[in-house]
């Protein structure tokens, strides 16, 4: 079986390339010669049935991911089907099966057989949960348990799997030497740092990178190389145990590209605003453009309850500078498991923040929509204006909720409506005689 990087190398244009280039207002001839060079990323497993193609990457409207999955505490399926659908309506580009608790392998099947749209997967949670199941702890995990994980859940049809195959004891030694406040907040990259630790041994995931590359060949899923010591606080930015991963993942896109395998890379994180360009470049440039895909960044650690406002701010930045996927905060981050609602109001955050980086971004389409609403806003034509809105229904209920007495109005300014005098005086100057 053929990858679309592959097939692409080959000049071929496949029907997932063409559907993107119609989503996207772009020539199918461009979007191939894109994932030819691994700066766009079709991620379309073979096996997932019923999914409308998207890509990733340079010159590409900028995508939002919403995770979903069970934990130990809440264990059942129906409310992360629940969530799955509400993601989609509010316009998710992608769902992530986080899952830890329950029936894993039901819960991810169901999600990849509902889904329209890409599913990406960690299976080291799987591998994980097993290995503390069987034999009662994460570090007595095998890289047998990662290679079987790995090959269900792209034999399943996952899109992409985040792995966090740079995350090497050497980095691990470098955060150690240096320091850090949060030291690794990353799930998967916890339970890998604490595997090192305890078996002394390099990570498997590193150590058999030519295993998973066979793999996602077999079914063409995509590596979500995965940042296991992302910073989890604005203190720990950008430190040495952050580069060091980072350039060892520049190094690992090189041996995915050359096997035919399509990368994305994963970035931060918590981080200081005026740190995020510089941080979107260096990935740029230390993994050949490759597609990058960013938690947030979250701008503050003080705001519980909003992290998906702090999260759109720095989203917006690490968007504008050159990150092509987001993955969504919700405002139950770092409180709880998030409701149907948190995944609503995260995914929202989110499109808003990637819709103003693809203005900034110059993508096709995105100023004409800002400028079909100012000239719905100048006519007070309300009707277009739900329409055009990001979220209609709430800003259905929103007018409908303190409605204006003079309907042509908001309930704002009422009689004294900017648009409608300038309007009124405006029309009267212009048929005035020598206007």
């Amino acid at each position: 079986m053929a990858t679309q990087k592959q097939r692409a190398q080959k000049g071929e244009i496949t029907d997932e390339m063409r559907a993107v280039a119609e989503a996207e207002r772009q020539a199918p001839e461009d979007i191939r010669d894109r994932v030819a060079r691994g700066t766009v990323a079709i991620c379309a497993n073979v096996n997932h049935r019923g999914l409308r193609p998207a890509g990733v990457g340079e010159g590409l409207r900028v995508k939002v991911n919403a995770n979903l999955g069970t934990s130990s505490d809440f264990p059942e399926l129906k409310p992360e089907l629940e969530k799955l659908d509400v993601a989609v309506k509010a316009g998710a580009d992608a769902v992530m099966d986080l899952s830890t608790g329950g029936d894993m392998d039901e819960t991810r099947r169901a999600i990849l057989a509902a889904s329209p749209v890409m599913v990406g997967t960690v299976p080291i949670y799987e591998a994980a949960v097993t290995a503390i199941r069987e034999r009662g702890a994460v570090v007595d995990m095998t890289a047998k348990d990662l290679l079987a994980a790995i090959e269900k859940q792209a034999r399943d049809g996952a899109d992409f799997m985040t792995l966090h195959c740079g995350l090497t004891r050497a980095a691990v030694e470098r955060l150690i030497r240096q320091g850090r406040l949060m030291d690794v907040v990353s799930r998967g990259g916890s339970f890998i740092t604490g595997w090192m630790l305890h078996n002394e041994k390099e990570n498997p995931l590193y150590e058999r990178y030519d295993d998973i590359l066979d793999i996602c060949v077999k079914y063409d899923a995509t590596i979500s190389l995965g940042d296991g010591l992302r910073p989890g606080c604005l203190s720990d930015a950008t430190d040495r145990a952050q580069l060091t991963e980072l350039i060892t993942l520049g190094e690992l896109t090189d041996r995915a590209w050359a096997r035919g395998v399509q990368v994305m890379v994963e970035g931060p994180g918590h981080m200081p605003f005026d740190q995020i360009a510089a941080n979107m470049k260096l990935e740029k440039r230390l993994c050949h453009n490759a597609p990058f895909y960013v938690l947030g960044p979250l701008v503050t650690d003080i705001a519980p309850g909003y992290d998906h406002i702090t999260a759109a701010i720095g989203g917006t930045m690490a968007a504008v500078s050159g990150a092509d996927f987001l993955c969504y905060v919700t405002p139950a981050e770092h409180l709880a498991l998030p409701t149907a609602q948190d995944v609503h109001d995260g995914v929202m955050a989110a499109r808003i923040a990637a819709h103003a980086a693809d203005v900034a971004r110059g993508v096709p389409g995105a100023a004409e929509w800002d400028e079909k609403m100012a000239r719905a806003r100048k006519t007070l034509d309300w009707e277009e204006q739900m329409r055009l809105a990001i979220d209609p229904a709430l800003a259905l209920k929103k007018r409908g909720q303190r409605a204006a007495a003079d309907s042509d109005a908001c309930s704002m300014c009422g009689d004294y409506c900017a648009v409608k005098i300038v309007n009124r005086y405006l029309a009267a100057a212009e048929s005035s005689p020598g206007a």
